[in-house]
């Protein structure tokens, strides 16, 4: 059993080697992928690894490819819809809502709306913002479009992604 202070169990003392964290919007990384913009707010690095924050703005058409991987990913929709296909099934998110993936499980989420889509992801553990960055590539604001890659530029993205997805516990797939 637990020892205990007035009744409740003892926290831990503060870690004093942990700074407070503070995402300013003008000195964010905002990442252009899959035509989508992503912008970490919150990195591991900021957490002990326990998780991450990315600010996602969807445009119509956008979302990633069906893929899986081995941490919790939550979703929070501030505007639009999207829809989330979970194991073969649909469902459509709409602002206010949230859905959260189990780790492991085949998954996508895409707006098949005309406007765009903002929604918070949280990955725990973190390290997702991590092969975001690696990927992407560099864009000047939170709604910025990524620039549109000719074919062979488009290959190359998708190789590396292929290439680096194990070192970042992700699988795509052919059906989420």
């Amino acid at each position: 059993m637990a020892a205990k202070t007035q009744g409740n169990p003892v926290v831990p003392p503060d870690d004093l080697s942990r700074k407070l964290a503070l995402g300013k919007v003008e000195s964010l990384p905002h990442i252009g992928l899959v035509g989508d913009t992503y912008t970490v707010t919150v990195t591991g690095e900021d957490t002990a690894g326990r998780f991450c924050v990315i600010d996602m703005h969807v445009p119509p058409g956008g979302g990633p490819p069906p893929h899986r991987h081995d941490f919790e990913e939550t979703f929070i929709v501030l505007e639009g819809e999207m829809e989330a296909t979970f194991r073969g099934e649909k469902t459509t998110v709409k602002a206010g809502e949230t859905v959260t993936i189990p780790a492991n499980a085949p998954h996508r989420f895409q707006n098949v709306s005309s406007e765009p889509v903002r929604l918070i992801c949280i990955c725990s553990p973190a390290g997702q913002e991590k092969f975001f960055l690696e990927v992407g590539v560099p864009v000047a604001t939170r709604t910025t479009a990524p620039p549109k890659p000719t074919k062979e530029e488009q290959a190359a993205l998708r190789k590396k992604a292929e290439e680096l997805a194990p070192r970042y516990r992700t699988e795509f797939l052919r059906e989420a």
